[in-house]
């Protein structure tokens, strides 16, 4: 409270003592959330990574948080044998428009399309749903840590763990689907959506097609008349037609994730308001604005 009032004083008569007091009560508000607890689990994260051979992670989503900790994964498993347990029809307390799972992080219909992709990936040593098995490492717990939530999602699970892989190169392995090729695959949920842009000047390009929801499309189909629609029957099959797109477009989502795994070529509508996804190496490039997001599909329709 006195600190309170000396910090008001010196925003009246003294801005220079106001800034550095301000920055000092600051730094050790963050400091308090290193808690005991905290450093006990960075402690026993640690140990399980050191001193097993075998690592059990769990994972409750969202679907995109799970994809992005696959990098992770795939580096310990250079060395260890790596299982991965998803907890199924777990609540999220926050909101997400028009989200297709309503208020559950990862529902069992969506379990049911993930898993042939998990299946896929040979640093996966098993995957099942989660049903009291011990873990070793439980990555939803970078949730408890204190840093910025506002941060490079993949790099949560670098912190939470220590161990940090080389983003450059691809985190998924799925075969170019064998009829659906070269196609220009957009996606567009109803959130994360960029206030500066428009997709509508894409309806000068031909052989376009959309993989996201149904209502999703047709919101998109009112800009873009021309833009085709495929109902995906898994995310394996998605993550195959992004592997054998021309190009990807989408905005802050989960075919996202797959897109920048899979390292295709890829343009990423950049969320001002929550960044915390960015393309990292290949060919992949993200857009603000509406001059560079058609300058960025012009160059891509030409060169790819």
């Amino acid at each position: 409270m006195i600190e309170e009032l000396i910090k008001f004083w010196y925003r009246l008569f003294n801005k220079k003592k106001y800034h550095i007091l301000r920055n000092k009560m600051r730094d050790d508000k963050k400091k308090k959330l290193l808690t005991p607890e905290v450093i006990k689990l960075i402690s026993d994260v640690n140990n399980s990574i050191q001193n097993k051979t075998e690592i059990n992670f769990s994972h409750s989503g969202h679907l995109g948080d799970l994809i992005y900790a696959l990098p992770l994964i795939q580096e310990l498993s250079k060395t260890k044998k790596c299982n991965l347990y998803v907890k199924v029809n777990q609540s999220y307390n926050g909101h997400y428009f028009k989200h297709p799972s309503g208020n559950i992080k990862i529902s069992s219909r969506s379990y049911d399309m993930l898993l042939p992709l998990l299946r896929q990936q040979n640093f996966l040593n098993k995957i099942e749903k989660f049903s009291d098995q011990k873990i070793d490492v439980d990555l939803d717990s970078f949730r408890a840590l204190p840093i910025s939530k506002q941060f490079h999602s993949i790099r949560w699970y670098f912190h939470l763990t220590g161990i940090q892989a080389d983003m450059t190169l691809p985190y998924l392995d799925v075969k170019p689907h064998e009829i659906i090729k070269n196609k220009i695959i957009i996606v567009r949920t109803f959130r994360s959506r960029n206030m500066y842009v428009d997709y509508s000047f894409l309806k000068k390009y031909d052989n376009l097609l959309f993989i996201g929801t149904k209502e999703e499309y047709i919101d998109i189909k009112k800009s873009i008349p021309n833009l085709e629609y495929y109902d995906v029957k898994d995310f394996l099959e998605m993550a195959q037609i992004i592997k054998a797109c021309k190009f990807y477009i989408s905005n802050q989502t989960f075919s996202y994730a797959l897109a920048e795994g899979l390292k295709v070529p890829r343009l990423l509508e950049a969320y001002p308001n929550f960044p915390v996804v960015f393309p990292i190496a290949g060919s992949g490039s993200d857009f603000y604005f509406q001059t560079h997001f058609e300058k960025l599909v012009e160059n891509y329709n030409l060169n790819y």
